[in-house]
């Protein structure tokens, strides 16, 4: 049974509805660090969850516009952007619970609020987009080493900068603790990204996402 294009229409809108929100959640909380001194761009951007949410924000504009306007013709990189996304914030909030929560550490989210919507619902609203919505094209197996670019350049760049300036955005990654320590959660990480990118590529490609009656772009 095809699904109805006002369904269609809905899960696009809110896309979009979606990418608005986190967009002011960003915008709420670099003010919030700018009312109590002065900002350094290159640490509040340097956060994994501030890019990760970035990317929700550029996702949900594009995938919510094209879907809108293209309908089940979405070409494939805009999967790809979704599946990147998906990856992404399954990490941040996986992280979020795990290493940072349990230390009452904000992640660079300090509003409450704000925080909510970047490290807990955005994952899960993310991840159910992808779980339920159908994909008009699935992605090759080629791609999980693709999707693994952006978090490995950003672990490249934090490592760099917190030997160069010491600064770092989760203590976990402090080189205080020794390279012996951050190695240890380098590579758990790492292999955590892997994993799940390989089962987000993995379910886009189950037969009932690539049936054409049943597609939600």
């Amino acid at each position: 049974m095809k699904t109805p294009r006002r369904t269609v229409r809905y899960i696009n809108l809110a896309r979009i509805l979606w990418a608005l929100i986190t967009l002011g959640a960003i915008v709420a909380t670099y003010a919030d660090t700018a009312s109590r001194g002065p900002v350094q761009p290159m640490n509040f951007f340097g956060y994994f969850t501030i890019q990760s949410n970035l990317i929700v924000v550029v996702v949900g504009f594009v995938a919510g516009a094209m879907g809108l306007a293209k309908g089940a013709a979405v070409p494939s990189w805009v999967v790809g952007l979704r599946a990147l996304a998906s990856v992404c914030m399954v990490v941040v909030g996986l992280i979020y619970i795990t290493l940072l929560a349990p230390l009452g550490a904000a992640g660079g989210v300090p509003l409450p609020w704000a925080n909510w919507i970047m490290h807990i619902i955005g994952p899960i609203l993310v991840l159910a987009d992808w779980l339920l919505a159908k994909n008009p094209t699935s992605l090759s197996y080629k791609a999980v080493p693709v999707l693994l670019v952006y978090p490995l350049l950003w672990t490249a760049v934090v490592l760099v900068r917190g030997a160069v300036d010491g600064w770092v955005p989760y203590p976990f990654l402090d080189p205080d603790q020794g390279y012996g320590v951050i190695s240890l959660y380098v590579v758990s990480i790492a292999v955590v990204f892997a994993g799940i990118t390989f089962l987000v590529v993995a379910y886009g490609r189950r037969g009932r996402h690539r049936d054409a009656e049943l597609e939600i772009p």
